[in-house]
């Protein structure tokens, strides 16, 4: 029996992205029996010219973040920010997986950043719109080198991540929770390992996470657990259950959002469906649309994350039922952002005469 090529891979297919001029679509020759070459993942440093993004987005709960890394190779079929490989003229479906970029300069650019004097501390989300806790993180290590930044300039940092890399950190993250800087969010999909598996081919096994969780909580780093996303017939019947395992290791709150599938991500995610549920497609998608108003996506902010509905509200009201019981529905944690300071061996010949 050959092995599937994309064994391990989110997607499906590789089409083009919005932006391209011309369109690529695979069609059947007659050669399907022969073999295909395994893909591999190709990562290509670049030097960034900025690093903090900003957003104005009311429905997400900070405003600056960073992301040392473009694309992801965890291949979450899910993942809203495929449609962003589109920029760089790659696809949002395999190359999004399988061509990485690396922000090599990153660290730099980020002390940079805070020794400008116009520079006002605000929490900066690691993370967002790629996984900073990705396989290649453990050769790269461009997250801990962002950490210890954070960590020389005493400032607020939160995070995101379904890996259990962020164990290897927690020695940095521990000091800084210990003076209210720090803070981790630990997404949690699934605890059926083989849904995890083909949703999120390349993430860490849904008992790892909670590990992490249990792990980060007992250094005295605040984790909240993010149910995300809540997929309709697929993942749904397991809120309450994610919910408790994750409060048993220490979380101390909670989020979710449903399925969301903007531009590519919509037709990426039916091939998945069509490969790995083919029985329940029609119902998934049948329910996503009367989420979305008969459509596929609605990217109103009021609407995008949770939806609307019958549906929405009924999963609405499981969750904040289930946090209630559980203790998870704790108001969002604030950081401190007043001990932001210039470290005292940074800067010039002239700022160390001025400083004796």
């Amino acid at each position: 029996m050959t092995r599937d090529p994309l064994h391990g891979r989110g997607a499906r297919t590789n089409a083009s992205g919005r932006y391209e001029r011309f369109a690529r679509e695979e069609f059947d020759d007659g050669w399907a029996n022969e073999p295909v070459e395994k893909l591999e993942t190709i990562v290509t440093p670049e030097l960034a010219k900025t690093i903090i993004s900003t957003n104005q987005s009311p429905d997400i709960s900070f405003d600056q973040s960073i992301n040392p890394y473009r694309g992801c190779e965890h291949g979450c079929i899910y993942c809203y920010a495929r449609p962003n490989h589109a920029y760089v003229g790659l696809s949002p479906g395999l190359d999004f997986e399988t061509k990485l970029f690396v922000k090599a300069n990153a660290a730099e650019l980020l002390e940079r950043e805070f020794a400008k004097p116009s520079y006002r501390p605000r929490t900066i989300m690691l993370g967002g719109v790629t996984d900073i806790y990705q396989p290649i993180e453990r050769g790269y290590g461009v997250t801990r080198a962002l950490l210890e930044v954070m960590e020389r300039w005493r400032h607020p940092v939160a995070l995101i991540t379904k890996s259990q890399l962020v164990m290897r950190d927690i020695d940095i993250l521990a000091r800084l929770a210990e003076r209210g800087l720090a803070k981790a969010a630990i997404s949690v999909t699934s605890l059926d390992r083989r849904i995890s598996r083909v949703m999120e081919p390349r993430a860490a096994a849904p008992h790892r996470r909670i590990e992490a969780i249990r792990a980060l909580t007992e250094a005295g780093v605040p984790a909240t657990v993010m149910v995300a996303p809540v997929v309709p017939a697929i993942n749904d019947r397991e809120i309450e259950a994610i919910l408790e395992e994750c409060a048993k290791a220490g979380a101390s709150a909670a989020g979710y959002v449903v399925l969301r599938l903007p531009l590519e991500i919509k037709d990426l995610f039916r091939e998945w469906l069509a490969q790995h549920f083919p029985d329940r497609q029609t119902r998934v998608m049948t329910i996503v649309r009367q989420m979305r108003g008969g459509r596929d996506y609605d990217p109103e902010w009021s609407k995008r994350q949770k939806g609307e509905g019958p549906y929405a509200k009924l999963i609405a009201d499981r969750f904040a039922t289930a946090c209630r019981r559980l203790g998870l529905d704790k108001p969002r944690l604030a950081l401190d952002h007043t001990q932001f300071r210039r470290p005292p061996d940074y800067g010039d010949q002239g700022d160390l005469f001025a400083a004796s």
